[in-house]
């Protein structure tokens, strides 16, 4: 069983268009949607739609019209009853797969909330449960090192549960700054490039730029701090560039399948679950790393946030290349 934690969860409403944005103009749109959104929600719709059991966990509002729509999705969830309703992200997509976002600001949480979250994760960690996933960004009112603080929890609760964080900016950072902290150093996280960047205080620009050329020597380094740091493994995920996995043991590098990107959201978090249902499933890290790719850029081939099934997955083009000898290279 696989759980998400999004303590910071949206209603994600994509605005298409069926020409180039012009910025103070009026412009009729082809369509509109609405769904449930935040990262740890795309990742348990992922798990959901491949069979797996998932729990989505989230604050929400008592008569919040997000609830609705997770139900409608058909997610097992536990919530906690916050008193605003969750934010609400606008995300515009164009033609040529230009995509952008307009996130709102989230619901805070009070210190009793904080708790109460913290109680209902917990308590979830059932005998069956391998992975937990922390995603997405922090609301008001949630400490900057929620997260470390929360693979903590889960490692003095479950040694045996494996624990996979997706965030950005200061969670990300704080996060990284954790890392000597007993048990706070989760098991596998997943930067793009630019993230990366910021953890390992570098140029995240210049990372993705040079995986772009087919260049992932950087971002190998890069990762390789982390792992040395207490992270078992770091996937990066590069969008039309592939993705790089890396553990103590080496590198991974892999080259995404041939897609036309529609819309980008999601992506990232197709990925993470593609490559957490295969390590769950105990693939090997050659096959996960691929089912992480083929779900990303599947993800980028659909409309709007649209989260894919198995039976949808594009793999051509995709392959995996390990890299050898990686702690005398680097």
């Amino acid at each position: 069983m696989i759980i998400t934690f999004t303590p910071n969860p949206s209603i994600d409403s994509t605005l298409s268009l069926g020409e180039e944005l012009s910025r103070g103009s009026v412009q009729r749109l082809d369509s509109v949607t609405a769904v449930a959104g935040g990262k740890g929600i795309n990742v348990a719709h992922a798990v959901l739609l491949a069979g797996f059991e998932t729990l989505a966990v989230f604050p929400a509002g008592k008569l919040d019209p997000f609830v609705p729509l997770v139900r409608d999705i058909g997610l097992p969830v536990e919530t906690v009853v916050i008193n605003n309703n969750v934010r609400t992200n606008t995300t515009v997509t164009e033609p040529d797969g230009t995509t952008t976002k307009l996130n709102g600001p989230g619901a805070p949480l009070s210190e009793q909330k904080l708790r109460s979250l913290e109680k209902v994760l917990i308590d979830a960690l059932r005998p069956e449960v391998t992975w937990v996933v922390l995603a997405g960004s922090l609301p008001p009112g949630a400490p900057v090192d929620w997260y470390a603080r929360l693979t903590a929890l889960i490692h003095e609760a479950r040694s045996d549960v494996r624990v996979a964080v997706d965030t950005s900016d200061k969670p990300l950072m704080a996060l990284g700054e954790s890392l000597d902290t007993p048990g706070a150093a989760p098991n596998l996280i997943k930067p793009n490039g630019l993230e990366l960047g910021q953890l390992a205080n570098t140029d995240g620009e210049e990372l993705e730029a040079r995986a772009a050329q087919g260049d992932y020597d950087a971002i190998i380094a890069a990762a390789d701090v982390l792992v040395n740091r207490g992270i078992e493994q770091v996937l990066v995920t590069l969008g039309a560039a592939g993705a790089v996995l890396v553990n103590a043991e080496g590198a991974w590098t892999a080259t995404s399948p041939k897609i036309d990107v529609v819309s980008t959201v999601g992506a990232g978090d197709s990925a993470l679950a593609g490559f957490v249902m295969a390590r769950s499933q105990k693939k090997t890290l050659e096959e996960s790393l691929l089912n992480a790719v083929s779900y990303g850029s599947t993800a980028a081939s659909l409309p709007g946030t649209t989260i894919p099934r198995p039976d949808q997955l594009a793999t051509a083009g995709a392959t995996v290349t390990q890299v050898k000898g990686l702690k005398e290279s680097a």
